[in-house]
């Protein structure tokens, strides 16, 4: 038996209709049309129902049209210029309270620690180390596109009313330095109507509950009509079927994606995305504290450069730190230039203080560090700890 489809709402349904269907009567078991798999419409926009707009041929919906390289200058680039004048870049060594004192806090943070060590103890040595801490930051606007849409609700079209303005040309709020940021806005004059794609204009997609049909097989006579013997089911009056719920009997639902208005406004979003890429570089201290220690603390910073590209540090007493800055400066202003615009750079050192402390309890020789301007302490020989259990 073939089944012909029927497109509609009420007594028609966007289901099957079966011709051989025979409501249920005494003594006959109901006969029912399968419920037919409901019509998928594409996952995707068809490329035809986007618009060829000059300057932004590249464009598709969904995955973008990649990362926008920015235009050459109009005008000359400004050239870096020589940081300020650079300070003495001596550490000042703490005192023996100030190391006692971030130690006693220390054991008194830990559950399982004695704190006889750290009151106790008898310093016999503080050795202070140099550690620098440079940072490059490089703030960069970068763009991208894609296509688009929401229901068409009367919002003003204007594709081909004039060229749409290029990528780069499209203004954006002014961004505040060093802070990510985003900003997603319409590109004027590319803003068109379509018939929705997913339900091919009419506003409506069939049910998925009931396949379209409006109705579902009765969950209590399970379709027969019956529940014992010849007990007629007063679920569905013997019609072995019920209402669907969700769709309210008409077979069909809202469509999705054009909420009901059968057109879409299809336009060419611009993505502007201000990221700070940062970078860090560490000098190796011989203290035996590890470096990742470090990341976790702030320093006295002694040093500050800002301007559109940096130049490369100069005049500093430890040549890695120079070296780092040469490597990164030349690094950044290559790699990022590429894919976005560099609006800004700055570049940062930081003086963190580590202090080295030796002391003596109960005739042996230990050691713990002291670090950052929080005077953070790290003790991994810690002589006094006790095994904790949690019951």
């Amino acid at each position: 038996m073939e089944y012909q489809p029927i497109f509609g709402e009420g007594n028609r349904t966007y289901g099957m209709a079966n011709p051989g269907y025979m409501p249920a009567a005494e003594g006959r078991p109901a006969l029912f049309a399968p419920p037919a798999a409901a019509p998928q419409g594409p996952s995707a926009p068809p490329a035809s129902m986007f618009d060829s707009m000059p300057g932004y041929e590249g464009t598709v919906a969904g995955g973008g049209g990649g990362f926008l390289p920015p235009p050459m200058p109009a005008f000359p680039v400004p050239q870096p210029e020589p940081g300020p004048a650079q300070p003495s870049w001596n550490i000042p060594s703490i005192s023996e309270d100030t190391a006692r004192a971030a130690f006693v806090l220390f054991a008194s943070s830990k559950c399982c620690y004695n704190s006889g060590p750290a009151k106790d103890g008898v310093i016999t040595r503080m050795d202070a180390f140099n550690t620098y801490r440079y940072r490059l930051e490089t703030f960069t606007e970068s763009r991208s596109t894609e296509w688009s849409h929401e229901p068409y609700r009367g919002q003003p079209v204007d594709a081909f009313a004039q060229p749409p303005p290029g990528p780069w040309d499209v203004p954006a709020k002014a961004p505040t330095f060093f802070v990510d940021d985003q900003q997603i806005m319409k590109v004027p004059y590319t803003s068109s109507t379509k018939p929705c794609h997913v339900c091919v204009g009419m506003g409506r997609r069939p049910c998925k509950d009931c396949a379209g049909a409006g109705n579902k097989v009765c969950w209590v006579c399970n379709g027969s009509g019956f529940r014992h013997g010849d007990d007629r089911c007063h679920h569905c009056s013997g019609r072995g079927r019920e209402n669907c719920n969700r769709c309210q009997g008409k077979g069909s639902m809202q469509c999705e994606t054009c909420h009901g208005q059968q057109q879409l406004l299809v336009y060419i979003n611009l993505t502007v995305k201000w990221t700070n890429n940062s970078e860090n570089y560490v000098v190796e201290q011989s203290s035996g504290l590890q470096a990742e220690n470090l990341s976790k603390v702030s320093g006295k910073e002694l040093f500050r450069d800002t301007q559109y590209l940096v130049y490369p540090l100069v005049g500093f007493p430890d040549p890695t730190v120079v070296n780092a800055a040469q490597r990164l400066v030349h690094d950044h202003q290559g790699k990022y230039s590429r894919t976005s615009r560099i609006l800004q750079q700055r570049q940062t050192i930081e003086l963190i203080p580590v202090t080295k402390v030796t002391y003596s309890w109960k005739g042996k020789s230990h050691i713990y560090f002291v670090y950052g301007n929080e005077f953070t302490v790290n003790a991994d020989d810690y002589p006094a700890t006790c095994c904790c259990t949690v019951m």
